[in-house]
C-alpha cells in the first residue's frame, strides 16, 4: 500500500530550484500534462504552482544563490516543525533555513542529514500540501541517494519514526503503515557527479514513453527505463537545467 495523501512524516511536497523556472514549466509540462501557476506576489519570489486538474501536486522557484545546485527537494510532514527541527540537530543533522512561517500556509524548515542530503519539513495550516499522491504525473516516490546508508539508518528513524525494512539490496521507508520510499547507496560514478540528495519518482502510465518525450524535450538519461522484477518500470533523468528526477510505472 502507498499513501495518497500526506500524513505525519511522510513525503508532502516537492519542489523544483531552477535556473529557467518558464523553460522548467514548459518541460515538466509536456511530460505529466501540468498546468503552472505563478504567485504574482513579490513576496512569493516567483514560486509558481504545477497542478493536476485543480490539485496542487509540485513547484518550480528560481535559484536564490549563485552557488545553488538546480535540485528538486523533496518535503516531509510534520506536526510541529519547530520540534522536528530540534530532532534534526539532536540527530547530528543540520538546520540550513527556519523555521519560519510562510504566509497563513504552514510552517517551514530546510535541513540536512549528516552526509548533506537536503529535504524540507513542512507543517501544514492552511496548505497540507501536494493535493495527489501516487496518481499519474504526481510525486509517487522518493529516493535517499546516499554514501553513507548506515548514517541514514540511524538519522531518519531517529527523526521521523519511520518504519524501516532492508533486504540485500534496497531499504524502504514507511510512515502510518505505508512505503513511501528507499535509500540506494550511491555508486562511485554518481558520488563523483552529485552529492548525498533525495530523488522524486512521479508516477506515470508508461515509463518508456515518457522517457522518450523527455529525450525530445531535451532532457538526459541517466538511468533508462528498467524493470524491476515483481516491482515498477523505473527511469532517471535529468532535465534540461540539470535538475535530477525518477520516473516510474507500478
Amino acid at each position: 500500500m502507498k499513501p495518497t495523501e500526506p500524513v505525519p512524516g511522510g513525503p508532502c511536497w516537492v519542489e523544483l530550484g531552477t535556473p529557467d523556472v518558464q523553460a522548467a514549466q514548459t518541460f515538466y509540462a509536456s511530460l505529466f500534462g501540468w498546468r503552472c501557476e505563478t504567485d504574482p506576489r513579490p513576496e512569493a519570489g516567483g514560486c509558481t504552482t504545477a497542478r493536476l486538474g485543480e490539485d496542487a501536486v509540485a513547484a518550480f522557484s528560481p535559484l536564490y544563490r549563485p552557488e545553488q545546485r538546480p535540485a528538486w527537494t523533496v518535503s516531509f510532514a510534520t506536526e510541529d516543525a519547530d520540534a522536528t527541527a530540534g530532532a534534526v540537530r539532536s540527530a547530528g543533522g543540520t538546520v540550513l533555513m527556519g523555521p519560519m512561517d510562510v504566509f497563513d500556509q504552514g510552517r517551514f524548515a530546510v535541513a540536512a542529514d549528516p552526509s548533506g542530503a537536503v529535504f524540507s519539513l513542512w507543517q501544514a495550516r492552511a496548505f497540507r500540501g501536494a493535493g495527489r499522491l501516487n496518481d499519474a504525473g504526481a510525486l509517487g516516490w522518493a529516493e535517499l541517494r546516499t554514501s553513507d546508508p548506515r548514517g541514514a539508518l540511524a538519522f531518519y528513524p531517529s527523526v521521523f519514526d519511520w518504519t524501516v525494512s532492508s533486504s540485500a539490496h534496497f531499504t524502504h521507508w514507511g510512515a502510518d503503515g505505508a512505503d513511501f520510499g528507499g535509500m540506494k547507496v550511491q555508486d562511485d560514478d554518481e558520488r563523483a557527479e552529485a552529492p548525498p540528495h533525495w530523488l522524486p519518482y512521479f508516477t506515470v502510465s508508461d515509463t518508456e514513453a515518457t522517457a522518450a518525450r523527455a529525450l525530445t524535450a531535451g532532457g538526459e538519461p541517466l538511468a533508462p527505463p528498467t524493470h524491476i522484477p515483481g516491482g515498477p518500470w523505473v527511469a532517471v533523468l535529468r532535465d534540461p537545467q540539470g535538475a535530477r528526477f525518477g520516473i516510474h510505472t507500478p
